[in-house]
């Protein structure tokens, strides 16, 4: 796998922003999609698999019951991006993952929840425009017509107007993985700078598909001794909550975070563990056979 370890503030930029470079242009424009997780075990899987049971069977019934229940002004138009952006956003389980164009919005995620702190957190870091290039040709020639590197929900309604038609996709092509912008129907979406991941199967993980592609991601491991760290240099470029949630909602939990001690038992044990794992790194310590 190809795993890094940020054991400082500044060997973590030096990682987010790898291959941020575009010589084509002059310019610093990443292609990368990035997603926090708070506990690095966790897998990438989407809230339709965390369901459990037959849910592949169920996503279907899912969306149609969330189409006839919410109000159709929560959407521009009728179609199955659309929906499947506003539901996801609200929480229904679907097959999409979410996902930021902002590194350092990946890292706020990875490091918001303080009952993780004894727990190793991720970022994950995948090349979409690698993703796509091998994506079927009936969907890659959308992006190439447009001169575009990821999808929007225009652009996908033309081709796929159904969860059974990208289904379908998948069938002579193999499985494949997208990126798409949703619409900018909120702030939450706005300022977090969000896009999400779509599947060709529903029962299929990203972490899984991404196993099989090792040459389009990268998985940044944050290590549980350095959020506190990482946590207060975020806060002070203003990446937090009372930012990325607008609202009263946002700003309660901004400053609950904020205002919460450090636990000085756990973080003597995450500095003892670190200092066994350096230990052995140096060839200091024997193991046990």
């Amino acid at each position: 796998m190809a795993v890094e370890v940020a054991t400082s503030w500044s060997e973590l930029q030096e990682h987010i922003f790898a291959d941020s470079w575009d010589a084509a242009i002059g310019r610093h424009r990443s292609r990368h999609a990035f997603r926090g997780l708070s506990d690095q075990a966790h897998r990438l899987e989407t809230g339709l698999m965390r369901l459990g049971g037959p849910y592949a069977r169920l996503e279907s019934h899912l969306l149609r019951n969330f189409k006839k229940y919410a109000h159709r002004s929560v959407v521009e138009r009728d179609s199955l991006w659309h929906w499947l952006s506003v539901a996801q956003h609200h929480g229904l389980p679907t097959r999409l993952l979410d996902w930021t164009y902002s590194p350092l919005v990946a890292l706020h995620f990875a490091t918001s929840a303080m009952d993780k702190y004894d727990k190793d957190g991720a970022i994950w870091k995948v090349d979409y425009a690698k993703v796509h290039a091998l994506l079927p040709r009936k969907v890659r020639a959308l992006l190439d017509m447009e001169g575009a590197h990821i999808f929007t929900v225009e652009m996908l309604s033309e081709t796929v107007t159904t969860l059974h038609d990208l289904d379908g996709l998948s069938s002579p092509a193999g499985d494949f993985a997208l990126f798409f912008e949703p619409p900018s129907f909120d702030e939450r979406i706005v300022n977090q700078f969000a896009y999400f991941s779509a599947l060709s199967r529903p029962d299929l993980a990203m972490e899984d598909w991404l196993a099989a592609h090792p040459g389009l991601w990268t998985k940044i491991i944050i290590p549980r001794q350095m959020k506190w760290e990482f946590r207060d240099k975020l806060d002070q470029s203003n990446v937090n909550e009372r930012v990325l949630f607008p609202g009263l909602d946002g700003l309660s939990q901004w400053l609950k975070r904020h205002y919460t001690p450090r636990d000085a038992e756990r973080d003597a044990q995450a500095a003892s563990a670190a200092a066994g794992v350096q230990m052995i790194a140096s060839g200091d310590c024997l193991r046990s056979t």
